[in-house]
């Protein structure tokens, strides 16, 4: 059985763990977000760059220039453009 004085002395240690386990956990938060912070950002940074390398030269001299339509001289392929025998007819021929 628990006498009186081993009592207190139970929740006095459990105060303190629980106090510490609190104090760690706060201690490792920061601890892990500087080490994501410093370590993880070197390399996504790292990473970005080169991808917009990759595109610049990739791209470079292949793309068309803005202001261009590359369909203004397309093709008539409409075969009802051609078979329409209505086309020219202003008004309606069955009035």
């Amino acid at each position: 059985m628990d006498t009186p004085i081993e009592k207190p002395k139970k929740e006095i240690l459990m105060i303190a763990a629980v106090i510490l386990i609190i104090i760690l956990a706060i201690g490792g938060y920061f601890w892990w977000n500087s080490w994501r912070n410093s370590s993880g950002n070197k390399v996504l940074d790292s990473a970005g760059d080169a991808a917009k390398k990759i595109t610049e030269n990739a791209t470079k001299g292949i793309l068309p220039s803005i202001g261009t339509n590359p369909l203004e001289s397309k093709p008539d392929v409409n075969p009802a453009n051609k078979a329409n025998p209505f086309k020219n007819i202003i008004t309606n021929p069955f009035q």
